[in-house]
């Protein structure tokens, strides 16, 4: 009751009047009269003095205005912390994803972060980069994981620089040599990993006028992986998914280096669900670290 009194006192000033405040506060005029009468007599003093012309402090109003307005702003702030917390407790966090990230990242994310907020829930949409980006964009995922050198409609933060290496079969002849130039890769069987508009080698291809002989489009690097351990081609792969590789394979360092650039992406940060902003700065936190 006493924060009601606080709130009806703030708004009789704000408005100059019990009638205006009864209206914008759902309650009668007298109920807000007595609401601040109640107030002054806590405070064993006058803050308001009626007339004929409307309502204006007093001198000791005009004092004790301040401390109330803050105790009321503190409410606000608390009312709202709670909404948060409630949110994170049955929060859903929804994200566009890529095959490394999903695998060599999220996992380990996920796990550390359930530790503190063990009730939030993940869904992850696994896709190429500019399907990633149109989810976003639409709503579909909440930010996402995506090479920011192709992204100008949405906020994009930095996260890791991931070199792309060259993948051959173990008897390969050109898994003898110590580093790989990218001309030697055009005259080879090159398995492409399908990522949608932007591709990282392929772009690096026709910045040196090369022309890869590509006989498979495929857009899982583990099927690429498997294909070039029986010897169907060559391939460029992300370090990133490479680090944990299954297959009987030989990488080597390519010259020109190939690098990807991995970035979180989002529309704005403000309207996201709390529990989303919270993974979002947890991710950013570790891989600063």
């Amino acid at each position: 009751m006493r924060l009601n009194s606080y709130y009806a006192f703030i708004k009789a000033i704000e408005t100059g009047s019990f009638t205006k405040a009864a209206e914008e506060l759902g309650y009668t005029q007298s109920a807000i009269s007595q609401m601040v009468y109640s107030l002054e007599k806590e405070l064993a003093t006058t803050l308001i003095l009626r007339s004929r012309k409307g309502i204006t402090l007093t001198p000791d109003g005009e004092e004790f205005l301040p401390y109330i307005k803050k105790i009321c702003n503190s409410h606000r702030e608390l009312i709202e912390k709670l909404k948060e917390m409630e949110g994170l407790q049955s929060g859903i966090i929804r994200i566009g994803t890529f095959s490394s990230v999903t695998c060599h990242w999220l996992p380990g994310l996920i796990k550390d972060f359930k530790k503190e907020y063990p009730t939030v829930h993940f869904e992850l949409h696994q896709g190429h980069y500019s399907e990633i980006s149109n989810w976003i964009k639409e709503g579909s995922v909440d930010f996402g994981f995506v090479n920011s050198n192709a992204e100008s409609d949405l906020t994009t933060t930095h996260l890791q620089e991931d070199e792309m290496l060259a993948v051959l079969p173990e008897n390969h002849p050109l898994a003898a040599y110590r580093n790989i130039l990218l001309k030697e890769v055009i005259n080879e069987p090159y398995i492409l990993l399908d990522e949608g508009v932007l591709n990282e080698p392929l772009t690096l291809f026709k910045q040196n006028n090369f022309e890869p002989n590509i006989h498979y489009r495929v857009q899982d690097a583990y099927a690429i992986m498997s294909m070039i351990e029986q010897g169907l081609g060559i391939s460029i792969l992300p370090k990133l998914v490479l680090n944990r590789c299954p297959y009987n394979l030989v990488t080597k360092t390519i010259s020109p280096s190939v690098i990807r650039t991995i970035s979180l992406a989002y529309k704005d940060k403000k309207v996201l669900p709390i529990a989303s902003r919270y993974f979002i700065d947890f991710i950013i936190e570790r891989c600063r670290k």
